[in-house]
């Protein structure tokens, strides 16, 4: 029985020091897509990342943890789900805004010919607004799901307005 307790004390002592190192340690990266126009109206995607990571408390007495910030003042939360092969048509984003896939897969596709399959755990910033009609009338994006399971995904759209030739809205 000493045996017992003293595994679990020190299997606990363990796992407490190993959640205050990973509360104190500056935090990877989080990568994410972007989706934007150039100044010819071309919609591309870029990869990027959000590193200005401050360790603090969301509202105190809740224990510190990472955080970004980014502005998104009179933004608007949406949960979206795309039924099985649902398929948008060519379009711009409403307004610059996040999309987060909760479950399932779907693709976005953009002017550039470049098509990328995200699933949970995938983050996109979408600002593909002023973008100008190819030679097959294409805008914007297009995006469809993937797979035999519908896509749930998260949005959140922000008042800001949208970048152009720029890659990275918040950098």
């Amino acid at each position: 029985m000493r045996f017992l307790t003293f595994g679990l004390a020190t299997a606990m002592t363990l796992h407490v020091s190993t959640v205050l190192a990973a509360a104190t340690d500056q935090p990877a990266a989080v990568n994410y897509w972007h989706v934007w126009t150039d100044k010819n109206g071309v919609s591309h995607q870029s990869r990027r990342a959000l590193h200005d990571f401050a360790l603090k408390s969301m509202e105190p007495p809740a224990s510190p943890q990472w955080q970004d910030p980014l502005n998104a003042a009179g933004s608007t939360v949406i949960v979206t789900v795309q039924s099985v092969r649902w398929e948008g048509i060519w379009h711009e984003n409403p307004k610059p805004q996040w999309i987060v896939p909760l479950s399932g897969r779907w693709y976005v596709q953009t002017m550039d010919g470049k098509r990328l399959e995200m699933a949970a755990g995938d983050i996109s910033f979408e600002e593909d607004q002023n973008t100008k009609p190819n030679a097959q009338g294409q805008e914007g994006h297009m995006s469809g799901t993937v797979g035999d399971a519908p896509a749930v995904l998260m949005i959140v759209q922000l008042a800001s307005p949208p970048t152009v030739e720029q890659p990275c809205h918040f950098e």
